[in-house]
């Protein structure tokens, strides 16, 4: 019969790999690692992009030249008056 103790201290698994096998796992695990980091940077691109967009979309746009009078100070008292400025 087994105890815990048994299960607990078996004889470790050892495996030999050959270097080439070794190496090859390893470039395999490289590219991998790789091309996941490609992929997140693409989604990511597309992401930003897409923000972009929204944001230039919430960004007001400035009125044209011909309202730009309206942004100054009347010079007069009349043209406070009035409202209207001699462009």
């Amino acid at each position: 019969m087994y105890s815990l103790f048994d299960y607990a201290f078996g004889p470790t698994r050892i495996v030999v790999v050959s270097e080439e096998r070794l190496q090859a796992a390893e470039r395999k695990a490289k590219e991998d690692q790789i091309e996941a980091v490609d992929v997140r940077i693409n989604e990511l691109t597309k992401y930003r992009s897409e923000l972009t967009a929204q944001l230039k979309e919430l960004t007001p746009v400035k009125p044209g030249k011909d309202l730009d009078a309206l942004d100054r100070e009347p010079q007069s008292l009349e043209e406070a008056l009035t409202g209207e400025c001699d462009v």
